[in-house]
Order: C-alpha cells, then sequence, then structure tokens
C-alpha cells in the first residue's frame, strides 16, 4: 500500500514537473510565435475552457419532452456543467454567449457578468465551477516575480509592438505594473528580453489568478481589498513613490489573467464600485499611492439576490454602474425532472444512506416547484408543473393545448421566488431524523415534515396558508393517484405486458372500426367484427363517450400511423391520452380486490397470499420493507373510503 502512494505521489510531482517552464522573455516570444494561444486574454480562456469540455446543440426532434418545453428555441448544452447543474439551460445559454462575444474583444469584455436569483438557486456555485475549472487548466506565463502575474508581451516597448504583433500573429495590449516596470529599469537595465519569464497555475486559495471580493462592513470600506495598498514598514526604507513599497496583493491585482468574484456585490458601497468599473470598461484600476494606474485583464462575475438589485437599480444615480453590466438571471429550476435530480446528486455527496421510498424525492421536488409558480388563468398550477416539465396533460380525453412558451411570456419573473433548495434538504433530513429506527423516508413522512416547517417557518402568513394548501390538498390528491397505480401494479401480473396487451387488442379494434374492415384475432386468425363493447370500456376511463368515441378513434389511429412512418417504435405509452385510459382500466379491474385486501383486519388465506404477494411487489418496486405497511395504511385510508 505505502508503494502505492508513492507512486501516486512521484507521478503527480512529474507531471507537474513537465508542464513547468523557465526562460527568457526572448525564449517566451519563440513558444507565442508557434502557439499564440498561450497569450490569450482572460474572457478568451474561459471561454475556450468550457468550449474545450464540448458542445452540443439540443436536437429538439428526437426528444418530444424538450421540444414541447422550448418549441422554436435553440439551445446549447456544455459538457463544462454537465452532471453539475440542472435545468439550467437557458442561463447557461446566456453565460457562454457573453464570454463567446467578450473574447471576440465585443462591447462585453469591457463589462461586468453579474448573476441575479434568490437564494440557493445556484449563483455561487455557478462562480464556483468556473474557479475549479480555471484551477485545472495548464499553466499560464507569466513574468517571474510580477504581483500580478502579468503577460510578458508587456516589456515589448510600445514602438516596437506593432512590428512584433505581425511576427506573432496577435495584437499585443495592457502596460507593464508599477513594479516591473522598476525592476525592467533596475534590475535589468532596459534589457526587456532577459527578464525571466515562468509558468503558473491558477490557484484559489494562493489567490494566483483568481480574487474573491466578500461584502465588506459599509463603515469599514479600505479599498486595499480591491487595488492592495502600500506596505507601511517599507516607508521607512524608501520614498511614498517608490514602487517597492506597493503590496499589489488586492483581489483585482491577484485576479489579473483570471477572474475576480463579488460576493452580494451591491452589500457594498457605489463608491467601492468605481473600481470594479474601472477594471472592466478602460481595463485598468489605480494603483496605491501616487504610481498612476495599473492595467488588468480579467473576467469580473458579480452575484447578489433581487432584492439588492432591485434597490441598487431604482437608484437613478447608479446609472453609469448599470449601463457596465450584463444582467443574467439565475432562477430556480421549474422542471420535475430536473430538480429531482438536484436532490439525488446532493444526496450522493453527503452521507446520507437511509432508504428512500419511490416517489418520495418527486413529492418533495413537485412542492418546491408549485411554491415557484406564478397562477394563471389558463391551468391549475399542476397542470402548469407538468407541461413545464414537457409532460402531455390529458383532459377528458385530450391532451391539453397550451403553449408553455406562452405561459413563460406571461409570468416573466417566475423561479425568482418560493422555496430554495436547502430549505427541501432540511425536510429530507428531519423525516430521516423521525424515522432513524427504520431508517427511511417516504413521501408521508416527508410532507408531514414539510408541513410541520411550513408552520414553524417566518412566512407571511397569506404564503404559509398558500404552502400548506399545496401539501395538504394538492399534493395529497397527486400522491393518491401515484400510489393507487403504484399498487395496481403490484397487483397485476407482468404489468407491463398486460397494458401492451390490451394496447394492441384497442388498436385492431379501434383501426377495423376506422376503416370499416373485419379484424383478424391474433390467436385464431378468424376474422371478427370490431368489438365496440371493448372499445367502449377503454374509452369510458377518460370520459370519452357517445359521439366522441369516434373522433377518439380516429386521432389514435391517425397519430400511431404517423409516430410508425417515422420508424419509431409503438407502445402503450405512444399516446397518452390512451395510455391514461388504460392505466386507469387497469386500476378498475383491481380496485376492488386491492381494496379489501389492504383495508381487511383479518384476511382469509387467499387474502393473504395475494397481500403477501402484493408486499413482496412492492419491494421489487423499490420500496424499503420498513415503510411498506405504512404506505399501504395510508392507501386503506385515503384511497378507498366505505
Amino acid at each position: 500500500m505505502t508503494e502505492d502512494f508513492k507512486k501516486l505521489i512521484r507521478e503527480d510531482r512529474e507531471t507537474r514537473t513537465k508542464s513547468s517552464w523557465k526562460g527568457s522573455a526572448l525564449e517566451y516570444l519563440d513558444l507565442v510565435r508557434a502557439n499564440p494561444d498561450l497569450a490569450k486574454l482572460a474572457h478568451k480562456r474561459i471561454f475556450d475552457m468550457m468550449a474545450a469540455a464540448g458542445v452540443a446543440e439540443v436536437n429538439l426532434d428526437e426528444d418530444p419532452r424538450f421540444k414541447r418545453i422550448y418549441k422554436g428555441e435553440r439551445l446549447k448544452t456544455y459538457g463544462f456543467f454537465s452532471e453539475k447543474f440542472y435545468g439550467m439551460e437557458k442561463t447557461l445559454n446566456q453565460i457562454v454567449r457573453y464570454l463567446h462575444s467578450a473574447s471576440l474583444k465585443g462591447e462585453e469584455s469591457r463589462q461586468v457578468l453579474y448573476l441575479v436569483g434568490p437564494v440557493g438557486s445556484g449563483k455561487s456555485s455557478l462562480v464556483e465551477a468556473i474557479k475549479q475549472g480555471l484551477e485545472k487548466l495548464q499553466p499560464f506565463y507569466s513574468i517571474e516575480g510580477c504581483p500580478m502575474y502579468e503577460e510578458p508581451l508587456h516589456l515589448i516597448p510600445r514602438h516596437l509592438r506593432p512590428e512584433f504583433s505581425k511576427m506573432l500573429g496577435i495584437q499585443i495590449e495592457g502596460d507593464l505594473c508599477p513594479v516591473c516596470r522598476y525592476r525592467l529599469k533596475e534590475d535589468h537595465q532596459g534589457r526587456w528580453e532577459e527578464v525571466p519569464v515562468r509558468t503558473c497555475e491558477f490557484s484559489i486559495r494562493a489567490k494566483r489568478g483568481i480574487g474573491v471580493v466578500p461584502p465588506v462592513d459599509p463603515n469599514n470600506q479600505d479599498t486595499s481589498v480591491l487595488i492592495g495598498g502600500e506596505d507601511i514598514s517599507k516607508l521607512d526604507l524608501y520614498s511614498e513613490g517608490d514602487p517597492r513599497v506597493l503590496d499589489l496583493t488586492g483581489a483585482l491585482n491577484v485576479g489579473n489573467r483570471g477572474m475576480v468574484e463579488f460576493i452580494e456585490v451591491f452589500k457594498n458601497e457605489t463608491e467601492y464600485l468605481h473600481a470594479m468599473i474601472t477594471a472592466t470598461q478602460e481595463k485598468s484600476i489605480p494603483a496605491p499611492g501616487r504610481h498612476g494606474m495599473i492595467y488588468v485583464d480579467t473576467c469580473i462575475v458579480a452575484h447578489s439576490n433581487e432584492a439588492e438589485w432591485k434597490k441598487f437599480k431604482s437608484d437613478h444615480t447608479n446609472e453609469a454602474i448599470l449601463d457596465r453590466i450584463v444582467t443574467v438571471k439565475v432562477p430556480y429550476n421549474m422542471r420535475l425532472t430536473e430538480e429531482v435530480k438536484i436532490y439525488k446528486k446532493i444526496i450522493r455527496q453527503s452521507r446520507f444512506t437511509a432508504d428512500i421510498a419511490p416517489h418520495t424525492i418527486e413529492m418533495a421536488s413537485m412542492f418546491a416547484i408549485l411554491t415557484r409558480l406564478e397562477p394563471t388563468a389558463k391551468c391549475d398550477l399542476m397542470t402548469k408543473l407538468k407541461l413545464y416539465n414537457g409532460e402531455e396533460v390529458v383532459e377528458k380525453g385530450k391532451t391539453k393545448k397550451i403553449d408553455v412558451t406562452e405561459l413563460r411570456e406571461e409570468a416573466k419573473n417566475e423561479g425568482m421566488t418560493g422555496i430554495s433548495t436547502r430549505f427541501i434538504m432540511k425536510a429530507l433530513d428531519n423525516a430521516l431524523s423521525d424515522n432513524i429506527e427504520t431508517n427511511a423516508i417516504h413521501p408521508i413522512s416527508v410532507r408531514e415534515s414539510l408541513v410541520h416547517m411550513v408552520k414553524e417557518a417566518d412566512f407571511a402568513e397569506d404564503v404559509r396558508k398558500r404552502y400548506l394548501e399545496f401539501l395538504q390538498e394538492t399534493l395529497h390528491k397527486e400522491y393518491l393517484q401515484i400510489l393507487e397505480r403504484e399498487i395496481t401494479k403490484a397487483f397485476v401480473y407482468s404489468y407491463q405486458e398486460q397494458a401492451e396487451s390490451l394496447f394492441q387488442n384497442y388498436l385492431d379494434h379501434a383501426e377495423a372500426y376506422v376503416t370499416k374492415k373485419k379484424m383478424k384475432d391474433r390467436n385464431t386468425g378468424e376474422e371478427l367484427e370490431p368489438d365496440e363493447s371493448f372499445l367502449k370500456s377503454i374509452e369510458e376511463q377518460i370520459a370519452i363517450v357517445g359521439t366522441a368515441s369516434d373522433g377518439f378513434r380516429q386521432e389514435v389511429i391517425a397519430f400511431l400511423w404517423s409516430v410508425g412512418r417515422k420508424g419509431e417504435k409503438v407502445s402503450y405509452e405512444s399516446y397518452e391520452p390512451l395510455k391514461e385510459a388504460i392505466e386507469k382500466k387497469l386500476m378498475s379491474s383491481v380496485r376492488d380486490v386491492s381494496r379489501i385486501i389492504t383495508k381487511a383486519r383479518t384476511r382469509d388465506d387467499e387474502q393473504g397470499k395475494k397481500y403477501d404477494r402484493m408486499v413482496e411487489q412492492l419491494i421489487k418496486n423499490g420500496y424499503p420493507a420498513s415503510c411498506v405497511d405504512t404506505v399501504l395504511k395510508y392507501a386503506a385510508n385515503n384511497l378507498w373510503k366505505d
């Protein structure tokens, strides 16, 4: 085992040694001529880092769910953010679009990227991902000993730059910092080509190429946090104007060549933000004392909550700063499947070892999203939730035709308020602490935990009332529907096969009915008249009766012919209204027997065997054995009331 440790240490050291380089500015010029990208600016470095991880345009035609959500839009997915961020496609596209434009030296290269959103929406995590990405990059080249790790091309005198730019195939911009200018003159007698150059690695902890500005106490805002200061201990040795007294350790100094993060940016006084604006707009910052301006090449990313943004924006005296900001909203996720992925990711990264019953995280996620939705006259909030998730919602045998884009357009601020992911994770933790013996959580326990937390939380009374209604009514009804399907699946042997069998039978009879032909029995081969009573028994499950039946059958056959022509696989789940009808048919066929078995206080032998088989199947379907009894009692008490 010791040898394994030694091998790992040796390989890491060898890799780092190979990637390090030392030489003169003249030797660096040869490297740049061979690879001009070595001298890329900060925005391009970050954009290239993201692009290198892979970019793919979402093919909406291949994913019907995505097509329903983002109809007519062009979206790209980025490997850099995959498996880290969910349901943030539009936000990520806006961030990368800003960086792409800035990398081309467009106006965005002179503006601050500002992320605004509610607490826990992922702003800090996005910035952290970029910082960590920089740390994994190949080392960059800088003047040895420079406190700002600056670009060695700054050593080239201005009168020679046009010629060197042609030779190197790049545009040279920027000036030496006061410290390097002094050293060039005093230590190297102006022989800039002999100045030593070396590679450096980006580091958050070493403050190398990555700067961080936390909110500063308004009563004690010291600009040295941003631009450094003067070392008082050296003022006895050197005059105040001597560059050797400079201590360039401010965030904008150390963030040169990479990025600077402003945390809760608008908690700072406006005057304090002027250095941030000059760093972007003028690409320079004031040096401490009497040393003029210092060139800086950095990508500034700021973030704060919406309340602070609104307050700042409402003050017209801040117009100069507002004009230099590119705002990207980071709302809460609004898609159920993605919200579930968020909690699963957090759970994977934690020490959460409890068993989780099916639909537990789904129900908690539903509550989170319901609190973030804005009401609409076009549908109820549960329907809106499903539409935002790309689902087809069936009502009276027809898929609801509501344009998701229109729903989003009428609620532009949606996702900027509501319950955070942290609130939900606390509820999961609380539910587990209340069930330590079983070490399992289920939808019922999590719902109870959420109800308790909402009652205890400091919400406005109308908000609390609305949240409790979601939990005690909306989600209660939704879970009962899910639970009835789950119990049906546990009762019906080979549920999938039986559903497919019903589906194929329906298609055979419906096709014969629509085309006015006889159908051929799949087993005997004999020709039969379409069985209308069978067709009606399926259709009545979703309130298709009377003359509506003809239209429904024609729609089913037309839809499935269309799917078949495209070469797509046809199953009972292909057409949402028919899928719902088949599932309800299966549920109705076992409802009476499941009702009797789950409610019976004393079961005969036959009922006992069926109950045991059902429990066994539920466990196979993912239910922890310790909570099956609780779930079934809940079903017995709420699903089939006498």
